[in-house]
This record gives C-alpha cells, structure tokens and sequence, in this order.
C-alpha cells in the first residue's frame, strides 16, 4: 500500500470527455454492535477474509476507482493496515489507512481531507457491504461524470411500509399515522457518488444528524439521484444478514470463480 499516493492514469474517457479521477473512502470504525460481540463489523471474517477486505476489493475491482481510503478506528490503523496487507488487494489501485473519529460523519469527513489534489469523484462506501457489484459501482460513477452532484444506487421496496407514533418503551405496540405509497420510496445503498467539491462543501457547512452523505448534500439544496441498486449490495447488520452474505459468496466462489 502507498503511503502517500499520487493519481494513477484512469481509462481512457469517451471522445469530448475531460479526464477524471475517482476515490473511494470506506468508513470502517463502526463497532457493529447489532451484530454481536467480537471484533469491529468490517474486520468481521466473511468467507474467510474479512468483510472490509472484501469491500475493498469491490471498490478497486471498478478500473475507474484509483485510489481507495479506509478509515479506521481511532486507536486501530496500524491493525487495519496490517490486514490489508495481508490480503491480494489489485495493484493498480493505492490503498492508504487512515485513523477515524468517534462518529461515522467524522470518519467520513476525516477520510475526504486525507484525498489528495486530482480526483474529481469521490465514492463513500459502507465497509459492512462487501458485496456490491462492479456494474453499480460503475454506474455510480457515470451518473457523477453525467453532471450529477450526488448520486445513490436504489432499490424499490417489496414491503409495505407504516409510518408509526414511536412507542415511549420498546415493545409496546405503536400507533399506524400513514401508509406512504411505496412506489415513490426508494431503499438506498452504497456507493453514494458525489462531486468532490460538493461533498466538502456539505461536509464544512451541514451540522444536522443526518444517515448518510446525501442527506447533506439534499440540505444544501442540489438534487441527490438515483440509479439501479442491486440485491447483492445488501448492508451486513444483523447475524442472519451474514448467513445471507456466505450464502451470496459462496454462490459466487462456485458459479464464477470468485
């Protein structure tokens, strides 16, 4: 891994098309706890390796992603390195580690100031999807190149969903206020893609708790858009969600190889 990488060449961009570079950062200093004890959720092992290796390797598996930054626990680069370099990452893409802060805001703040100058896109990847496909990765990147500021794979939802009164305890039942019509709702995955300079811009100026980068970016005032998501990008939460992710992996390993 470089320590400090400099822009590698990307392919060669349609005809009338600048040149651009993409960065991928990886917030990984999430505990996880929904998950069960143990080790941090990206440093959980999937398939053998762990699953931020794997996320890794999705994002360095698009030839337009040339640089990937993983941010770590505070207290935890020099193990996350270690791991990583105990892993066949692709060589034409730089990995550099890079401490985190106490929230996922701050990590992933921390990462984009780690960037260095020449890249123009900067993908923000959850380490605890360590399946997404290259095709969304891609397509993320395109919709950003197309002029999109923000960008976010989608998927449509197959449940009906309930907008409820919280309940004032867990457990107790909560009152139904409205049934969203689900044809206009969207379940959002990562990569989220961003304009670089609109994704600093949200990070210095929105101070709202908000779930994911373009949330901020929708603060500001710019449209955030959607392309196709897909079923294997689904985020590793919950025990059953591993189960569900050795199952996709191991369907993988055996159909292509992987």
């Amino acid at each position: 891994m470089s320590d400090d990488p400099l822009p590698p060449s990307s392919p060669t961009p349609a005809p009338g098309r600048p040149t651009v570079r993409t960065a991928a950062v990886i917030p990984a200093a999430g505990r996880g706890v929904r998950l069960g004890p143990g080790a941090p959720k990206a440093l959980r092992a999937l398939g053998g390796t762990p699953m931020l290796v794997h996320a890794v390797r999705a994002m360095a598996d698009s030839r337009a992603v040339s640089l990937v930054v993983v941010v770590a626990p505070p207290d935890g680069a020099g193990e996350v390195t270690s791991l990583l370099d105990a892993h066949a990452l692709p060589e034409r893409t730089d990995v550099l580690v890079v401490p985190g802060g106490e929230s996922r805001k701050e990590s992933v703040k921390l990462g984009l100031d780690a960037l260095p100058e020449g890249y123009d896109i900067v993908l923000v990847h959850d380490a605890a999807r360590p399946l997404v496909p290259v095709d969304t990765v891609d397509a993320v990147i395109e919709a950003v190149r197309d002029g999109a500021p923000a960008v976010v794979p989608a998927l449509p939802l197959a449940d009906t969903v309930k907008q409820v009164e919280p309940a004032a305890a867990p457990g107790e039942p909560e009152p139904v206020v409205a049934t969203p019509d689900r044809s206009t709702l969207r379940a959002v995955q990562t990569p989220q893609g961003f304009d670089r300079a609109t994704l600093v811009r949200a990070h210095g100026t929105v101070t709202d708790d908000v779930t994911d980068d373009a949330g901020m970016v929708e603060l500001l005032g710019l449209t955030v858009v959607t392309v196709p998501g897909h079923e294997e990008a689904f985020k590793v939460t919950r025990p059953l969600d591993l189960v569900l992710a050795e199952a996709v992996l191991a369907r993988r390993r055996l159909n292509d190889g992987f």
